[in-house]
């Protein structure tokens, strides 16, 4: 059976919901004693008045279903979000949404990755991001890593 062909594309208002809801089905399988359905309402103002507007937003589909997105702000570097369905993990899906993100800011590339999520550490790590500082999430207090991504030759 063939895959469908996954497709990418910018930001709508109209995916708002759609992004949400990923960001929050993403987010609790990786990390499952968090109740994210009470983060919520932070996350959709977050998303609204820090990255909408801020960012440049990727969404991947697969058959018309968002399954993945990326936000980047080109002006930073700064990659906020790579979330990806879980049904994807391990398809191309992130490595598409990498690529996306190293051509909107193809000086470099920042993240920040808690230092508990070992999956999402080896995942970077895969794509060729290092760990180039550590750091405190300003909102949990929890250990991050900083992660940086610099083109080569």
């Amino acid at each position: 059976m063939t895959t469908p062909a996954l497709s990418l594309r910018p930001y709508g208002s109209d995916d708002e919901v759609a992004a949400v809801d990923l960001w929050q089905r993403t987010w609790q399988l990786a990390y499952p004693v968090l109740d994210f359905s009470t983060r919520v309402d932070w996350w959709r103002e977050r998303w609204r008045d820090e990255l909408v507007g801020h960012a440049a937003i990727t969404i991947a589909e697969r058959s018309g279903a968002m399954v993945g997105f990326v936000t980047v702000d080109p002006r930073t570097g700064y990659l906020d979000q790579i979330v990806v369905a879980p049904e994807e993990w391990g398809t191309e899906v992130g490595r598409r949404l990498v690529a996306e993100a190293r051509r909107l800011s193809p000086a470099g590339l920042d993240l920040h990755v808690n230092t508990d999520n070992a999956r999402a550490i080896r995942f970077y790590e895969k794509h060729g991001f290092i760990v180039s500082g550590q750091d405190v999430n300003p909102r949990s207090g929890a250990p991050v890593h900083r992660m940086s991504w610099r083109p080569t030759g």
